[in-house]
């Protein structure tokens, strides 16, 4: 039975530190500006175009 118990402690755990991962993740991707993230954007669509469609 004891197990069980540190079986369900392991688990919190592991749920607990995705909630911290995901937090730290989130804080860090709104600390963009709005022109930081057009930016970028544009950066992506430029290089997933093929060079003869570029403009």
């Amino acid at each position: 039975m004891r197990w069980w118990k540190m079986l369900g402690l392991a688990g919190i755990m592991g749920v607990a530190a995705t909630g911290v991962v995901i937090a730290r993740a989130e804080r860090r991707r709104r600390a963009y500006t709005p022109e930081e993230i057009r930016a970028r954007l544009r950066e992506r669509v430029a290089d997933d175009q093929p060079e003869g469609r570029r403009s």
